[in-house]
């Protein structure tokens, strides 16, 4: 086994907590230190990164944010665009392996939206609660058997060496009229699964893992990233 200081690195392009845990849950027992945007920070500070030396000065860390964010704007029109948008920018700034996706919510009656706009739906970038009443308010009148909906994922890494890959899953169901249950994060209070009365908000985190958009993208991603981060 190597030493946590020796093991490979695989930087995962977000910022949001939720999407962090879930793939780190699934991604458990790899032998791999997985980072998020907010871990560069402190490598910054030591390491030579992406050909960039290691410094203290908290303007030019600054900046190095500015950088990496222009880098992975999201403006394509598709959730697999925004997704290599995001796995190459990261991987471009830091030199390392880059695992980015772009998800949301694609409802039926509302031709298809919110759709890549799903985490600024109402306005402002994450606000689920803002998100949640805006589409309760597109979908008033709209009928049952009208409101079906799934979660999209698209993944896609890109490596050093210039490889890429991507993959995508799917979660059918539909839309509630009212939020349910404590848990999750976006829309989950709303989406009440194919075949089930829950929302995926009442799942426990293991079965959500098992049955989520992301998480069928990322287990047909785990092939690949077993045979580059392999023991």
């Amino acid at each position: 086994m190597m030493s946590s200081v020796d093991r490979p690195r695989l930087l995962v392009a977000t910022g949001n907590p939720g999407k962090a845990q879930e793939i780190r849950d699934l991604l458990a027992g790899m032998d791999v230190d997985i980072l998020i945007l907010s871990n560069l920070e402190g490598l910054w500070r030591t390491e030579n990164l992406g050909g960039l030396p290691p410094t203290e000065d908290p303007e030019k860390i600054s900046e190095r944010f500015r950088r990496l964010e222009r880098a992975m704007t999201e403006s394509a029109d598709t959730f697999a665009g925004n997704a290599a948008i995001k796995a190459r920018g990261g991987r471009d700034i830091t030199g390392l392996p880059t695992l980015a996706d772009d998800s949301g919510l694609v409802v039926d009656a509302l031709g298809g939206a919110p759709g890549v706009f799903s985490a600024r739906y109402a306005g402002g970038h994450g606000d689920d609660e803002a998100n949640n009443r805006l589409l309760l308010a597109n979908m008033a009148g709209i009928s049952d058997p009208q409101r079906t909906a799934r979660f999209v994922a698209a993944l896609a890494l890109a490596l050093p060496d210039g490889r890429e890959f991507k993959s995508e899953g799917t979660c059918e169901g539909h839309i509630g009229w009212a939020p349910k249950g404590n848990g999750g994060f976006g829309y989950d209070p709303l989406f009440i699964l194919a075949g089930d009365r829950r929302t995926t908000a009442e799942l426990s985190r293991e079965e959500k893992n098992q049955i989520s958009h992301r998480g069928k993208a990322l287990q047909a991603m785990v092939p690949v990233l077993r045979s580059i981060f392999a023991k």
